[in-house]
Order: C-alpha cells, then structure tokens, then sequence
C-alpha cells in the first residue's frame, strides 16, 4: 500500500477540487483519505492510499485534470508554486518500501513528460541529483527561475518531459519520502515579516528545530499572518516543539498565537505525541489520524 499528498494549485473554487477529487478516488484500488483546501494559499491538498499499480493511474488522471482546469498564469496565491499539480510524493505504507516509491515517482513521472507534456524534477529520496533533492532548491525563484535555469544550465534539465514549462500547467515535482507533517500556526498580526522572522529563527536550515521547514505567509483574508511548517522527522521534532517555539518566539514580539493547525493527516504515534499538550489546534483529532482514516476506509492496518 502506498500514500500520496498530491498539491494542487486551488484552494477557492470548491467545484474544481471536488473534479480533482473524483479523479483520484474513482480509479478502482484507491481510497481518499482526506482533504485541505485554503483560499489565501490558494491551494489543496490531497491524501490518498491504495496499490501501487492504482496509485499510479490514480495520480496521473488527477495531474491530467489539474493541468486541463487550472491556469497557472492567472493564479495568485500565497504558497510558493511551480505547478498545477505543485508537488506529487508518495510515502510507503503497508507492505510497501521507500525503494517501491522511488519506481513509482519515476514511473508515473515518465508519463506525466510523456503523456501531458509537463517537465518533471524527481526530489526527496527519487531525486537524481544532490541539489534537487529540497522542494525549496525546485522552487527558488518561482515560476520564471526555474524556467530560465531549464533554458540557460544543463543541471536543469528536467528528468522527464519537455525543458520549458508548460503554457499553463508549469512544472511538477514528483518525489518518494517518508512520512512529514504539515503544521500551520497562526499569528494576531497582520506584520508578514513578523511571520517570516520567526519561520528564520525555527526552521533547520538557520540553525533552529532539526527536520523543520518553515515559511511565513500572509492571510489576507483573515487579517492574520502564519508561519507555515513541515516537520519532516516529528520523531526529532514532535507538534508540541514546533508549536512552542514559534508561540515563544511571537510572545517575544509580543505577539499572541490565535490557532494552530494540520494540513492533511498525521500518523497514529505523532498524535499521542501531541496528547495533553495544549495546542490550539482544532485539527488535531482522531478523524486526521493516518491509520484511523485507512480503518475507515477497509485497508487495514499500517506498518511504519
């Protein structure tokens, strides 16, 4: 059994996302398991599991449909992009290895080149080059970098598909990793560069947290900043951690923490990490647990 957290680039229209949805869930062997969808990141994520021959049909019809219905050079939203389908992992579950991922990433990346025309960069454990290996490192600069460095540095080069972007879908990064939390507090500030002083002083890559990426967003909508995380080993950095270092670093700004939030599920051991902590987090309930929702759905146990 594999996962996959596909991210797309809609967080606004609720008919496109259900179109995204249903091209997910309705190839045989595959079960959704949950969904997040934010308007001012103007994003969704979605997580799904099944066999690995159906989670690779599954995942090309849904960056088919995002690629037909979505118009990357119209979109405007918060969350760094490069794609329709931003980012496609998949993560070994049941039966599955990290080694079965990787094939997997660089199958369904072969037919995405191939098929949709869309340039592919392979990353996390699939990547084929060292300095692909980061989301961030495939972002940098946006849209208009990466295509200047497919058009100017070999390096670049896409692994699958044509070495410019796609007229409106972009590019895709398709990757194999192990489980990550996508973790999202929230500020009583309107001050964007209060969030992303804050995402400095947390994430690993300025000498914070270990196994922390951090960004600060705005919130327009709501008149709120965020620092936006991913816990990529929450057995080195669990919720709690996370969530008290940002509230410490705000409250020495004296700023207060108004909620805090999941973006997707979380596995069964991270949860009771988190027990009797308190986290201001809504999210944070038996229904966003990994091996709960894969219960709910008939596949079964996991194995982590």
């Amino acid at each position: 059994m594999i996962e996959c957290v596909p991210n797309c680039s809609e967080g606004r229209d609720e008919a496109l996302i259900e179109q995204l949805t249903t091209s997910l869930a309705s190839v045989q062997g595959v079960a959704l398991l949950g969904q997040h969808r934010d308007p001012d990141h103007h994003r969704c994520v979605l997580t799904v599991a099944g066999s690995m021959a159906s989670m690779a049909d599954a995942a090309c019809a849904l960056v088919d449909r995002a690629a037909a219905c979505i118009d990357l050079t119209r979109h405007v939203g918060q969350h760094p992009r490069i794609g329709a389908t931003d980012v496609l992992p998949f993560i070994p579950l049941r039966g599955a290895t990290m080694a079965d991922c990787i094939a997997l990433a660089q199958r369904v990346g072969a037919r995405i080149g191939r098929e949709l025309r869309i340039p592919v960069f392979l990353y996390g454990e699939a990547c084929t080059r060292p300095f692909r290996k980061r989301l961030d490192q495939i972002r940098k600069g946006g849209c208009a970098a990466l295509q200047e460095r497919m058009a100017t540095d070999p390096a670049w080069a896409p692994d699958f598909g044509p070495a410019r972007m796609h007229p409106t879908a972009g590019a895709i990064a398709v990757g194999a990793r192990g489980p990550l939390i996508a973790y999202n507090v929230w500020l009583q500030s309107r001050d964007v560069s209060l969030a992303q002083a804050i995402a400095r002083t947390v994430r690993t890559a300025n000498g914070g947290l270990p196994e922390v990426k951090a960004i600060g967003l705005a919130l327009k909508s709501q008149g709120l900043v965020q620092v936006s995380m991913n816990l990529t080993d929450y057995r080195q950095t669990p919720l709690h951690v996370a969530f008290e270092a940002v509230k410490h670093e705000a409250s020495s700004r004296g700023v207060a923490v108004v909620k805090s939030e999941l973006v997707g599920l979380i596995p069964q051991d991270a949860f009771a990490q988190a027990k009797g902590y308190a986290l201001q987090c809504d999210s944070l309930t038996h229904d966003h647990i990994v091996e709960n929702r894969l219960r709910q759905c008939g596949l079964g146990s996991v194995e982590r």
